[in-house]
C-alpha cells in the first residue's frame, strides 16, 4: 500500500509542471501621453484577456510612460531620446517575452536594442512603418512587427472631396514630426493627382499654428486638413483648438485625422485606436500563444476608414454634408469622451 501511495505521489510532482499555466511578462514602452494611446492600451489588455491572456493570472504587464515635453528644446528632445534608450535597457534587463513600442519615438529609439536581445517586438500607432525600418507598410523585419495608423491619403482626400465638391486648395500645417513631414509630401503628390492643390507651412513644436493658418487663408485655401502629427495632440490639443478656431472665424472648414476630447472640425478621418489596441493584443496573442515569428505576421493596420462627421460644425459653417458621407459616418458625440 505504502509502494502504491508513493508511486502516486512521485507522478503528481512530476505531471504537475505539465498542467501549471505559463505566466507571459509583456513590457509596454510608451512616449508620449495621450488620450488616444490610453484608449489603445485598454484596447489591447481587453483584447489579451479575450484571448485567454488574463492579468494576475497568464499576464504580467508593466507600462512605461515617457512624457514628451511639447515645449522641449534641442536638449530636451536629445534627453528624451535618451530616455527611451535608457528605458529599453532597463526593459531587457527584465527579460520580458515580449516588447510592445507605442508610438514612432518609442519604436525608432528601441527596436534594435530590443531585438538583438533576443526579444520578440511589436510596435504600434506608427503612421509610416519605413521610418521605423519596415521593409514596406506591410512587411517589418526580422524579430518584428506590428500595427500601423497609416491612412491612405488618397482615400482621405476623396472623401474630402465628397463632402466639399467645390474645394480645390487645402492648407495643411505641420511639424517637424517624422510622420507628419512624410505623410505630407505623400499628401501632397495624391492630392495633384486628384486635381487638387495642397500648400503647407511646417511650424516649431512650441508655436502657435494662426500666423501660419492666415498665411494659408491669405493663400485661397478652402480647408485645412489636419494630418497625424504629434504637434496637435500636445498642451491638451492647444494647436487643434487654435485651427478650429480660426475654422470657424474664416468660415474655412477642417477635415481632421486627430481625434480626442475636442470638437470643432466639419469632417474627421482619423484612426479608431481602440481597433488599433485590439489589432496590437491580436498580434501579441499570435506571438506569445501560438509561437508564430514576429517577421512572419504582416503589419496590420484598420482596413476601414473611421469617418467621424460634427453635425453642428456643419450647421454653423452652412456646410450640408452629402447623404453617402452621412449613411457610414459616426457622430462626434458618441466618440468624445
Amino acid at each position: 500500500m505504502k509502494k502504491i501511495v508513493l508511486a502516486v505521489l512521485v507522478s503528481i510532482v512530476f505531471l504537475a509542471p505539465c498542467y501549471a499555466q505559463t505566466t507571459y511578462k509583456v513590457e509596454v514602452l510608451q512616449a508620449g501621453n495621450i488620450v488616444a494611446f490610453d484608449d489603445l492600451y485598454d484596447a489591447m489588455v481587453k483584447e489579451l484577456d479575450n484571448n485567454g491572456l488574463s492579468r494576475g493570472k497568464t499576464l504580467q504587464i508593466n507600462r512605461t510612460v515617457i512624457d514628451a515635453d511639447a515645449e522641449a528644446g534641442l536638449w530636451e528632445k536629445v534627453k528624451i531620446l535618451f530616455r527611451i534608450k535608457n528605458s529599453a535597457g532597463e526593459i531587457i534587463d527584465k527579460r520580458p517575452d515580449l516588447v510592445v513600442t507605442v508610438g514612432t519615438p518609442a519604436t525608432k529609439h528601441s527596436k534594435d536594442k530590443i531585438i538583438k536581445a533576443g526579444i520578440p517586438l511589436v510596435f504600434t500607432s506608427v503612421a509610416i512603418p519605413e521610418l521605423v525600418g519596415c521593409a514596406s507598410k506591410t512587411q517589418a523585419g526580422p524579430g518584428f512587427t506590428g500595427i500601423t495608423i497609416y491612412m491612405d491619403p488618397t482615400d482621405v482626400l476623396r472623401i474630402a472631396m465628397l463632402g466639399l465638391p467645390n474645394v480645390k486648395k487645402i492648407g495643411i500645417i505641420h511639424s517637424d514630426d517624422d510622420n507628419a513631414v512624410a505623410y505630407t509630401e505623400e499628401s501632397k503628390a495624391k492630392a495633384a493627382q486628384l486635381g487638387l492643390q495642397m500648400i503647407s507651412r511646417q511650424v516649431k513644436m512650441s508655436e502657435s499654428p494662426t500666423a501660419a493658418a492666415k498665411e494659408l487663408i491669405d493663400e485661397g485655401i478652402g480647408a485645412f486638413f489636419v494630418p497625424i502629427d504629434s504637434y496637435y495632440g500636445i498642451r491638451d490639443f492647444g494647436p487643434t483648438k487654435e485651427i478650429l478656431d480660426i475654422s470657424f472665424e474664416y468660415n474655412v472648414p477642417a477635415i481632421s485625422s486627430i481625434t480626442g476630447n475636442i470638437r470643432g472640425a466639419l469632417l474627421y478621418i482619423a484612426p479608431d485606436f481602440r481597433v488599433i489596441g485590439k489589432l496590437t493584443g491580436d498580434h501579441v496573442t499570435k506571438i506569445l500563444k501560438d509561437k508564430v515569428k514576429p517577421e512572419n505576421l504582416p503589419v496590420a493596420r484598420d482596413e476601414n476608414l473611421n469617418v467621424i462627421v460634427d453635425l453642428e460644425s456643419s450647421k454653423k459653417l452652412g456646410i450640408d454634408l452629402p447623404i453617402q458621407i452621412l449613411q457610414v459616418a459616426k457622430s462626434i458625440e458618441d466618440v468624445i469622451h
